[in-house]
Order: C-alpha cells, then sequence, then structure tokens
C-alpha cells in the first residue's frame, strides 16, 4: 500500500518565499499547503491535521512566537519548525521557549531545509519514553513534563526529557553532540551546521539551577560531548 504523503501547512507572508517552499516540498513528494496571515494560520493548525508546520516569525494578524504557545497548549504534539532570520539568536533562544521543535534560518539552503524537515517529520510522536527518574531528590517525569526538587518544580519540553533520558540511559560514556543530533533529533546529516543541541542544553541547565543553583546534571566534556552526573 502507498504511503500516504506527509501534509505540511508553510504560514510566511513573503510570496516568494511561500510559493518556493511550496513548490519545494511538493517537488520533493509531500503535501504543502500555505496561508500568509497568522491568525488564519492558527486558525488553520487548530482546526486541521498537519504533520508538520513551517512558521514564520514575522507575521501580519500575529507572530510565529504568539502562534506557538498558542499551538502548543492546546495541540502540545503538532511539530512545528520556526523560520527566523540569518543569524537571528534571539529569535532561535525564543522560538524554542514558545515550543519550537526546531528552527531554519533565512537564507536557507535546499538541503538544509529538507534536512530538518526530513528529521522533525521522522520524530515525530516517536518519542525515547514517557519515565520517571530519579536522581536524589530530583525527580524528572516524562508522562507529566516536570521536573521537580524538593517542593520546587520545572515545566519540560518533550525535547528536553528527551535528552534527560537519552543521557541518563548512556550515562557511563561520554555523549556526543552529533550522536544525539541523530538519536534524539533524528538527524539524517549529522554534519549539518546547527546550535540545537547547544540551546537546547542551555535552556535545560537554566531550568534545573533555577530548582537548585547548585545542581549540576549534565556536564559539558570540551570537544567531546555531554555526560550525566550521577551526583552533584
Amino acid at each position: 500500500m502507498k504511503q500516504p504523503k506527509a501534509r505540511i501547512l508553510i504560514v510566511e507572508d513573503d510570496p516568494a518565499i511561500l510559493n518556493g517552499l511550496r513548490d519545494v516540498l511538493v517537488f520533493n513528494g509531500f503535501s504543502a499547503h500555505g496561508i500568509s496571515d497568522g491568525v488564519a494560520g492558527l486558525s488553520a493548525i487548530l482546526n486541521e491535521s498537519f504533520d508538520l508546520v513551517l512558521l514564520d516569525v514575522m507575521l501580519p494578524g500575529m507572530d510565529g512566537f504568539s502562534i506557538c504557545k498558542q499551538v502548543r497548549e492546546k495541540k502540545p504534539g503538532q511539530s512545528i519548525m520556526m523560520i527566523t532570520a540569518k543569524g537571528a539568536e534571539d529569535d532561535i533562544v525564543n522560538g524554542f521557549k514558545s515550543g519550537a521543535d526546531d528552527y531554519v534560518p533565512k537564507p536557507f539552503s535546499l538541503r538544509e531545509l529538507m534536512v530538518r524537515v526530513e528529521s522533525v517529520l521522522r520524530r515525530s510522536g516517536k518519542h525515547l519514553g514517557d519515565e520517571r527518574i530519579t536522581r536524589g531528590d530530583l525527580v524528572f517525569d516524562g508522562l507529566n513534563l516536570q521536573m521537580s526538587h524538593i517542593g520546587k518544580v520545572e515545566e519540560l519540553t518533550r525535547r528536553e526529557m528527551d535528552i534527560i533520558v537519552y543521557l541518563h540511559r548512556h550515562q557511563d560514556r561520554i555523549v556526543p553532540k552529533k550522536e544525539l543530533l541523530t538519536e534524539v533529533w533524528h538527524y539524517a546529516d549529522a554534519d549539518i551546521e546547527t546550535r540545537t543541541v547547544d540551546i537546547h542544553m542551555l535552556k535545560l541547565r537554566k531550568k534545573i539551577t533555577t530548582l537548585d543553583k547548585n545542581l549540576v546534571v549534565i556536564r559539558t566534556v570540551r570537544g567531546e560531548g555531554y555526560r550525566w552526573e550521577s551526583r552533584s
């Protein structure tokens, strides 16, 4: 039986980029649909079914960050990729804070776009586990996407929980960044230039230290990768 095409929505107000993205996605075998207004884009995401949403940051009616936050509240499993300005670090960080699964910077190469699209689609709905990990008084709850420590609670994203689970499972060794890209993000090409792992690690560490500034759970081994610390 022939597999159904993945359905992708592009929310982008630049006609040239919108049409170009749609043409590229259709050429690569996807079912692609485009909307140029933020409010209309939000309505379509909430009321229709899409395997992936490509969401621009700057949109008329409602910006991409606001759309992403509302979608996360009502459809937490929706895959979203933010489209950001090249080198706009704040946009990338804000996109992840809003709940985006990944980002693609403008201008982007077709190779980079397809690598990111295919990696998000591969990992859609395929999480490492709804596990509960206990480390002393620190508890990571995969079912409720929370971590707690002596009465304090912080929310986790699904990607952050996946990172925790993977590092915990491989706590006997250093895990390279490329391995995280292939095993957690499911990138087919782990050599692609991306700060995705770095930004997620930064956010995750900040959340952990919010619970207790002395907690050290994930340690960076310079030039090698990351290691789960079984004790602070």
